[in-house]
């Protein structure tokens, strides 16, 4: 059952505020990458293990989705993203402190699992936006998560050069309580649209995924993309050490060569609003793996990787922001939970590509990790293909 309330308006204010607690929440996900060989340092582990530190805070991320971010459709938002502020604040001081790489990886689930807030803004800014401006609305919130995704490893890598890894996380720790207080005196409340138990909102999410197959297609292909975009991430910083010499400062600043393609998301979500979603997502998917050819002959060249990961971040964050304009005009009740779905298949996705990247890394280096990244794309494109029919008989979301 539904009951209709009125729908604040989605004002420059309140999308600046979405946009910058986004893309300030989110790299709490990512600031652990360029700091994993110092990680490994600090505990005396290998490279393998302190990656488990960016898998596990990948899986936490689904785990959080899956279970926290579906009461966005039942409880009041704002009120929920407040108190999940404190256990994302808590997650980040036990990560600082952690005593041994075991506790690290505890913390590094915790982390993932509380830094679901933009998760519950998207959907948020989905619903708050005029029918014909939610493409244009959503990549401008995208574009901040983004940034944030890629800038976070260029801040955490060069503090970790610098104060050390631990730092990162007391400096997230105070970025947090600040976003904590623009929250509580900026962000409209939103009423919850589903009156029902809990047990029979998660029941709801097995239904939706069998009766939406744009949500499907957007789930798979999303979560082929983001391994493949985790793949290249978790490695790149061994990459870097073994042909280089460089540390987390130098595997940091590749952030700011993929905000590049961060760029292109507000482009890619004012696309969709006019562009068939299926002809966008072709070339989208095509970039993918046209990077990963690319960083298969670029082991020793610092341009060659930097041409690649502008054309991955292009392609994967294109692909991400026309699979949400697809599965966001699906069902306007259910926006958590079709968000959900789609979200946990993605970082499911990344973690697969984090675990295959670090394991193959271990026997064949750069080439086995580049394998991975252009054996996962092409099935995506044929996945993409193969189901052409049904998403251009389904696809509508003007």
């Amino acid at each position: 059952m539904t009951v209709t309330t009125h729908k604040p308006e989605l004002t420059n204010i309140t999308l600046w505020v979405m946009t910058l607690t986004t893309g300030l929440v989110v790299a709490n996900l990512y600031y652990n990458q360029p700091l994993l060989n110092d990680m490994a340092n600090t505990y005396h582990v290998s490279n393998g293990k302190a990656g488990q530190v960016s898998m596990l805070t990948q899986i936490g991320y689904a785990v959080g989705m899956l279970f926290i971010v579906p009461l966005a459709d039942m409880v009041k938002r704002k009120r929920l993203m407040l108190i999940n502020f404190a256990f994302v604040i808590a997650a980040l001081l036990l990560t600082a402190l952690a005593p041994n790489i075991h506790v690290l990886i505890l913390s590094g689930f915790l982390l993932g699992a509380t830094s679901i807030i933009p998760q519950l803004l998207i959907p948020m800014a989905a619903h708050l936006a005029k029918p014909h401006e939610r493409g244009k609305k959503i990549g401008f919130i995208m574009s901040g998560l983004l940034i944030g995704i890629l800038l976070s490893r260029t801040l955490s890598g060069f503090v970790g050069a610098h104060l050390g890894w631990r730092a990162m996380f007391y400096i997230a720790a105070v970025i947090m309580l600040v976003m904590w207080a623009l929250i509580y005196f900026l962000l409209p409340e939103v009423e919850p649209d589903y009156k029902g138990t809990y047990k029979t909102l998660m029941r709801s999410l097995v239904h939706l995924f069998k009766s939406e197959p744009k949500l499907q297609l957007a789930s798979l292909r999303g979560a082929l993309c983001f391994a493949c975009f985790s793949a290249f991430w978790t490695t790149l910083v061994f990459l870097l050490k073994q042909q280089f010499n460089q540390g987390s400062d130098v595997a940091g600043a590749f952030g700011l060569v993929g905000a590049f393609g961060a760029i292109a998301a507000g482009l890619m979500g004012r696309l969709s609003d006019k562009m068939d979603a299926y002809k966008l997502s072709t070339i989208t998917l095509a970039l993918v793996l046209v990077s990963f050819i690319i960083f298969l002959f670029s082991a020793n060249s610092i341009a060659g990787l930097i041409l690649g990961v502008i054309i991955m971040d292009m392609g994967v964050q294109a692909t991400h922001i026309s699979n949400q304009a697809i599965i966001l005009s699906l069902n306007p009740v259910a926006r958590n939970r079709i968000n959900t779905i789609y979200m946990v298949s993605y970082f499911i996705g990344g973690a697969l590509g984090t675990f295959l990247a670090t394991r193959v890394w271990e026997t064949y280096n750069w080439s086995g990790v580049c394998v991975i990244g252009i054996t996962l794309s092409i099935i995506a494109i044929i996945i993409h293909v193969l189901t052409r029919k049904i998403m251009q008989r389904t696809v509508n979301i003007n």
